[in-house]
């Protein structure tokens, strides 16, 4: 079992940066992949962002490709989102979740954070 809190949302204006954390209980938590989702008003959850279980490849979405970071710290069992130059349309709130599958961006995801609201004012 891995729960998962997200930190680190908030209102921000339009060109800037934010970094979500999302802290992961257990001893497995390097036994995972792991993604960040993200789900807009009116609008599915979308895939943003992945991370393979050492950190050695990541995969974004078109859509924050050059802005977005992911990264994770397997000793701090943490994973971040680093995000530059906001635009009003990352307006969402976002979800960490682990898989204990190799396709990062399918999954299936088994475990998920609450969530955390980012806004992005223009």
């Amino acid at each position: 079992q891995v729960q998962l809190v997200e930190s680190g949302g908030g209102l921000v204006q339009a060109g800037g940066s934010l970094r979500l954390s999302c802290a992961a209980s257990g001893r497995t938590f390097s036994y995972y992949g792991m993604g960040w989702f993200r789900q807009a008003p009116g609008k599915e959850r979308e895939f943003v962002a992945g991370i393979t279980t050492d950190g050695g490849s990541s995969y974004y979405a078109d859509s924050v490709k050059g802005r977005f970071t992911i990264s994770r710290d397997n000793a701090k069992n943490t994973v971040f989102l680093q995000m530059n130059s906001l635009k009003p349309e990352d307006t969402a709130v976002y979800y960490c979740a682990a898989t204990p599958t190799t396709n990062l961006q399918r999954g299936p995801y088994i475990y998920w954070g609450q969530g955390t609201q980012v806004t992005v004012s223009s």
